[in-house]
């Protein structure tokens, strides 16, 4: 009976995402200008752009990188289990050298639709999905917006929405949705993510002496992987989300049909909870 409902499901998922939508290709190879290479301390990081959603803030993050910006900056605000934050150097959110952009948190849904569906009545939206490899979350097919899943990279920004200039964070924890719709989300790490979570804290439990700036972990360089020299290119396939393959995984994972689960746990798939899965094509220098 079980299988049978999966088949169903599987063929209701797919009709859904549209047929013409679900390809045979499992993986996608990324952009070399809409891929960054950041280089920490302790590990080397790289970092897809989505320009399809953020377009003015990728355009911004990218001709930063194109001038060392970021290089010798800090991560200055890094909270366990929240996000890390880095940006100039004097540790502020809205630097006065750069112009400030306004907010791209949601989208009309015909601009990017269609995604890969994962969950409906989530909760903080109607539905969840994937489109190009990105966590998104729609409304009753009025507008949509980025997911603050682990390993996002975002724009930050002061209470004022359209504030956001240079600083950005990555969120090392468990998912803030409720930063959703209000912050605008530009990328997110495909390889390396163990090097972000490395990133040391810069809070403390009360009681303890504050960080010391000069232990706060330094941006080596950024560069963008089309300006990297070839032979020091990290070069990664991501999973398509849009693949036949990625529908038939997301029908398995929210089965958990596995003889571990003695208990089945309700048929309910969080999008933040679902990997996209990476692999490495050419690692020279690492």
């Amino acid at each position: 009976m079980l299988k049978k409902l999966l088949v169903l499901f599987s063929f209701i998922f797919i009709s859904a995402c549209g047929a013409d939508n679900v390809s045979d290709q499992q993986w996608r190879a990324l952009e070399l200008n809409n891929t960054v290479l950041l280089t920490l301390p302790h590990g080397k990081v790289v970092i897809e752009l989505a320009p399809q959603f953020s377009p003015n803030h990728v355009e911004r993050f990218s001709g930063l990188v194109k001038k060392s910006f970021y290089d010798g900056t800090k991560f200055y605000r890094v909270i366990d289990g929240f996000v890390a934050q880095a940006g100039p150097k004097d540790g502020s959110v809205k630097d006065k050298s750069v112009s400030t952009l306004a907010i791209e948190g949601q989208f009309l849904t015909g601009e990017n639709e269609p995604f890969t569906q994962v969950q409906t009545n989530d909760l903080f939206a109607a539905k969840t999905g994937f489109k190009a490899g990105f966590a998104l979350a729609s409304d009753n097919n009025e507008s949509a917006w980025l997911a603050h899943c682990p390993g996002v990279l975002a724009m930050a920004r002061s209470n004022d929405e359209n504030s956001a200039s240079s600083h950005f964070y990555f969120v090392i924890g468990q998912a803030p949705r409720y930063l959703d719709k209000i912050m605008t989300i530009f990328g997110r790490v495909v390889y390396g993510m163990e090097h972000i979570q490395a990133i040391h804290r810069t809070s403390v439990i009360e009681g303890e002496y504050a960080v010391d700036s000069r232990d706060h972990t330094p941006i080596i360089s950024m560069k963008l992987m089309a300006d990297v020299p070839k032979k020091d290119r990290i070069i990664i396939e991501v999973e398509n989300t849009e693949s036949l393959e990625f529908a038939q995984r997301l029908v398995k994972r929210r089965a958990r049909d596995n003889a571990f689960f003695y208990k089945k746990p309700p048929p309910v798939l969080d999008v933040c909870q679902v990997p996209i899965r990476s692999r490495l094509i050419r690692n020279d220098k690492i």
